[in-house]
């Protein structure tokens, strides 16, 4: 990737973001961050030995990418102010703000901006990330192709061709992050019920879901299959099974992805005004 990329922001997604980069390849020297105060820039100049800025726009005068990675409330002061270089730089856009549309991220920006959405979540923290991605109209091939490269450097990427579709993506992987968490918790709190001691329960739970997800990405079988696989026909697996599917735990996982849904809606209304 011999491009010139700029996060406007330096916060930690940006930092996982550009410490992937660089470990796939991309020379330091091609990076530029910024934040408002010099202080906040210090520790990632220090580690990553990329190049930093408190000038937004001047940071994105000569960038080729410009990654939007600051906070959904301020995103509108932030791509007001950048309007006029990026008008004149026409960079790919490509923001990383959850809620906030296209279409209005592009009229702050003032307008025809080749634009991409991206909702990556958590895990592209430790580089195991999964990211949905959404280009405008403007996007060209070569563009989309840079985008998919910068974020598979924290984990793998998925396009969609509906912005709305972006909204399932925050159900099934931008919050979903947190389902596992919950559901590493409840299995910690029994197993200390039943007698283990929480530290061994939790690294065992913990353990069993990262093999599972490893068996899953590896497998040429379906998750239902790899299911079937681990029960005994009258074995334990099949009890704790039959008991969820009794607690209709699948129709509690498709509401609350729902609900999930619909909260990505209604956040979307709020930040654009619309």
């Amino acid at each position: 990737m011999a491009s010139r990329i700029t996060f406007i922001g330096a916060g930690n997604m940006a930092s996982a973001i550009i410490g992937g980069l660089i470990d796939s390849g991309v020379a330091p020297t091609d990076i530029t961050a910024t934040a408002p105060n010099a202080s906040e820039l210090t520790s990632i100049k220090e580690r990553l030995g990329i190049n930093t800025q408190t000038d937004n726009a001047a940071a994105v005068n000569e960038a080729d990418v410009v990654v939007l990675a600051v906070k959904p409330q301020i995103m509108r002061a932030v791509c007001e102010e950048l309007a006029p270089s990026i008008q004149q730089a026409r960079p790919l856009m490509i923001s990383i703000a959850a809620g906030l549309d296209a279409a209005t991220i592009d009229q702050w920006l003032g307008g025809s901006n080749a634009l991409v959405r991206c909702m990556p979540n958590t895990p592209s923290l430790v580089g195991i990330g999964a990211s949905g991605l959404y280009a405008n109209a403007e996007v060209s091939e070569e563009q989309r192709a840079l985008a998919t490269q910068l974020m598979e450097a924290v984990g793998i990427v998925e396009w969609v061709d509906d912005e709305a579709l972006l909204e399932a993506v925050t159900a099934v992987s931008g919050s979903a992050p947190a389902y596992f968490f919950l559901m590493f918790e409840a299995m910690e709190e029994a197993a200390v019920k039943l007698g283990l001691p929480a530290e061994t329960a939790r690294r065992l739970a913990i353990q069993t879901g990262l093999g599972a997800s490893a068996m899953a990405q590896q497998s040429d079988r379906d998750p239902a299959t790899l299911k079937q696989n681990v029960m005994s026909p009258g074995g334990t697996t099949e009890r704790a099974i039959a008991h969820m599917e009794e607690a209709q735990m699948r129709t509690i996982v498709a509401d609350a992805m729902q609900a999930c849904a619909k909260r990505a809606q209604e956040m979307a209304r709020e930040l654009s005004g619309h």
